[in-house]
């Protein structure tokens, strides 16, 4: 195979089953390219190279002999470092975790292992996954591969960067606001959160508890669509120890019909319009969309303009007790300045009687989406009101933010694809939004969008 390191994790499997190409010397192009790339957008917290190419030197061996361990055998894969893996560091960006050794390993982790890949390393984030931007006291701040003076985002934002750049096919981020589609949106990748009570969030830290558990969610990220609907089935499912997983069955995208598909599309969430280049290709997707045979639309769901006061509140309305507490029990006492405005949120403390109504505010939320999803199979929408913003800048920006915040809010799946490039030639992806369980038809309508309009493309490195 040629450029190794730009093959999706699809083909990286076939060649490595026909032995067209054998895993460790797939597991030492991207360990070649990581040397390239990762002192420029400084993607990594943790590399396993020794413990990596031990395992493709037994995958090899393995299919010597006729044994495939899974869909993934001898594949590389990647996971961000909220993901707990048993005996390596998991910082998650804060100086009391910075020597933190885990006993247990992360569902989708092992489940990933299980399935054949080989974990190459653990991708940089945010202190606590807490915020938009990759920088932290411990490992420092990720770049992004398409400009080196703006953020990756996050909070799975380098693993966006170290996939964008070809350090790895495959990863695995959390999404609890936009924190998969917002990276991949902004590195020009494709990601998907999926629907609520799909994938195990076991080994996760921070754990989502209480009011959060509905938000969160675990999912794949990768430069090809292919590689999601590759990877999804293998991570869904329960593992009888997070409770609100469940067995419900996942379909398959190649047997959608999306021509046959009823789209709605907006470029204005009410809140804060896209820019003009962002609108241009959003309104170009649901345009291939019409010209396929899909029903198309233009109308944005009215109760989106609710959207900031209800996530915020869900998120602040404690007044910052969360964070303090989160970061008080890791024995933590310096704290990463993108993370000082997060512990003091006493203006937006709620009393009991207002977080109950505020309770009930979202469940009126979903009621308004289930209406507005019984006329519609599909929302096509912007995922920022821009591409990829400069360094430290996010919370000036932070409404900008909003389009991600409806689907944790919804729980329904929700995938970013790269349709476009934006006027400073940085990504713009496009999102796609499906009903509860239909992960299969935001499958296929993103992969449907990447094939007609742009895709990934390799950054400038």
């Amino acid at each position: 195979m040629d450029n190794l390191v730009f093959a999706s994790a699809t083909n990286l499997a076939h060649a490595i089953r026909e032995k067209e190409v054998s895993s460790v010397e797939v597991i030492e192009a991207h360990l070649k390219r990581i040397d390239e790339v990762n002192p420029k957008i400084n993607a990594i917290a943790q590399r396993l190279d020794e413990t990596a190419l031990t395992q493709a030197r037994a995958a090899d061996e393995a299919l010597a002999k006729g044994e495939i361990k899974g869909p993934l055998h001898g594949v590389p894969f990647t996971c961000k470092d909220a993901l707990e893996v048993e005996g390596i560091i998991c910082a998650v960006g804060t100086t009391g975790r910075a020597n933190y050794l885990p006993k247990q390993t992360a569902t989708v982790v092992t489940r990933m292992r299980d399935a054949g890949g080989i974990h190459l390393a653990k991708t940089n984030v945010p202190e606590c996954s807490c915020t938009f931007e990759c920088d932290n006291l411990v490992y420092g701040r990720t770049n992004n591969p398409y400009d080196l003076e703006r953020t990756s985002a996050g909070s799975s934002g380098g693993e966006a960067a170290l996939i964008a750049s070809g350090g790895t096919p495959v990863g695995i981020g959390s999404d609890a606001g936009g924190s998969i589609r917002m990276p991949a949106h902004f590195c020009g990748i494709a990601g998907i959160k999926p629907s609520v009570g799909r994938v195990p969030r076991t080994g996760h830290w921070p754990e989502f508890k209480g009011s959060l558990d509905w938000l969160a969610h675990v999912g794949p990220m990768a430069r090809y669509v292919e590689d999601l609907a590759l990877t999804l089935p293998l991570l869904s499912g329960e593992d009888e120890i997070d409770p609100f997983i469940i067995n419900m069955p996942l379909g398959n995208p190649k047997e959608v019909d999306v021509g046959s598909l009823r789209v709605a599309f907006f470029t204005d969430n009410g809140i804060r319009p896209a820019r003009e280049d962002t609108a241009a290709i959003v309104t170009a997707a649901a345009k291939a969309l019409e010209e396929a045979g899909c029903t198309v639309e233009e109308t944005c769901p009215e109760v989106y303009k609710q959207t900031g006061d209800i996530y915020n509140d869900i998120y602040r309305g404690e007044g910052g007790a969360r964070i303090r507490r989160i970061l008080e029990e890791a024995g933590t006492t310096e704290y990463s300045p993108l993370n000082e405005s997060e512990q003091d949120n006493q203006d937006q403390l709620l009393t009991g009687a207002e977080y109950c109504r505020l309770l009930e505010k979202w469940d009126d939320y979903r009621y308004a989406m289930l209406a507005f999803m019984r006329e519609r199979d599909v929302i096509i929408c912007p995922t920022n009101v821009g591409p990829a913003v400069p360094h430290g800048t996010s919370f000036d920006r932070y409404p900008d933010f909003y389009y991600t915040f409806p689907e944790n809010l919804t729980g329904y799946p929700a995938v970013v694809v790269r349709c476009g490039t934006s006027a400073e030639g940085l990504p713009i992806g496009v999102q796609v939004v499906a009903k509860r369980w239909r992960d299969d038809i935001a499958l296929a309508v993103a992969g449907f969008l990447e094939g007609e309009m742009e895709g990934w493309q390799p950054p400038p490195l």
